[in-house]
């Protein structure tokens, strides 16, 4: 197995993504950022994460307009 962990704590995806923790885990909350828990834990699995981000370089923000 790869020695990458295969989650992300929130704190952890929002230090990835260059967000703040409070965002991270509104985005979380509404699902805008897949998660999964494990009792009180929130984990993001790494693959989704990625997928979700190679997906959304496709899409131009709608307030990039100038």
């Amino acid at each position: 197995m790869d020695s990458e962990k295969l989650t992300l704590t929130v704190s952890e995806t929002a230090r990835a993504l260059g967000i703040s923790r409070g965002l991270a885990y509104e985005m979380v909350r509404t699902g805008e950022i897949p998660s999964v828990r494990f009792g009180k834990r929130v984990l993001v699995p790494r693959r989704t994460l990625e997928r979700l981000l190679e997906q959304g370089q496709a899409v131009t923000p709608a307030h990039s307009k100038s």
